[in-house]
């Protein structure tokens, strides 16, 4: 037998070593920050989603149409939002691994896209945030208004959703190089085109609302009186800002105040 040449069995070793040994410096160097920034987005999305458990954001978004979508999707609110920070962390981390490693072609944009990464990231996040509010404050609306029985107040909680997601769609997409003179244009004209929409749609809810106001004022009738209106006699059930109760033989009459206001009201003293 014949021993085993050992220049043959250190040639891989060798081999190894020599190709580890080209490998630049800052190459390794920017391994290590790839790995360490992929970690810490890890840790930062766990975090936040904790941060947000423990804060109440789950109850509080509870119900929106945003959150049953993402639950439809399997995920939530809170869990994209964690991801979100996470993939923000994750982009930053590549980009200075890839200046670490002096990538040519990162230098030339390197500039600008760490300018525009974290605007984008804000701009996804604002978006998000203003879904969420838009459809919380749609819920709320609605639920303050659920005991009015005017069909003009039904446009209203779906006119403060707009309107919130609006305004949340235009400072996103400032953040994004929007010209900040287009979105105050944008910003005037949907003010403009709100305040005229809400007047016409809810010019019978304005005036019940000022006649309501009247007649909680001067209260010319109260809760148990009898009274006849449009030809019917009754007895007022309730009087709030907008509407009157009133039961008769025939059932229960809710008349908007401004009929009230308009057509007069007769108070049965006997």
């Amino acid at each position: 037998m014949t021993a085993a040449d050992p220049t043959l069995s250190a040639t891989p070793a060798r081999t190894a070593g020599e190709l580890l040994a080209v490998v630049p410096d800052r190459v390794w160097l920017a391994l290590v920050v790839l790995a360490i920034g992929l970690a810490l987005a890890f840790l930062v999305g766990v975090i936040n989603r904790r941060l947000l458990i423990r804060a109440g954001v789950p109850e509080a978004i509870e119900g929106t149409t945003f959150e049953r979508t993402a639950r439809e999707f399997d995920t939530s609110t809170v869990r994209i939002v964690a991801k979100l920070s996470t993939y923000f962390i994750v982009a930053v981390t590549v980009l200075v691994a890839f200046t670490v490693a002096e990538v040519r072609y990162v230098d030339l944009f390197w500039a600008d896209v760490a300018a525009f990464v974290p605007r984008l990231f804000v701009a996804v996040l604002v978006l998000i945030v203003g879904v969420v509010l838009g459809d919380k404050a749609e819920l709320l609306v609605a639920e303050r208004l659920r005991g009015i029985k005017l069909p003009e107040v039904g446009v209203l909680p779906t006119l403060v959703k707009y309107s919130v997601v609006y305004v949340a769609a235009l400072i996103a997409l400032g953040q994004v190089g929007v010209q900040i003179l287009a979105l105050v244009v944008l910003l005037a004209a949907y003010s403009f085109a709100v305040v005229l929409l809400t007047a016409l749609a809810t010019k019978d809810l304005l005036a019940a609302g000022a006649a309501g106001v009247f007649l909680l004022l001067r209260q010319p009738y109260g809760i148990g009186d009898e009274v006849r209106v449009a030809g019917q006699r009754g007895i007022v059930q309730e009087v709030d800002l907008f509407v009157t109760h009133v039961e008769t033989d025939d059932g229960e009459h809710v008349l908007p105040n401004h009929a009230v206001f308009r057509d007069g009201i007769v108070l049965i003293r006997e």
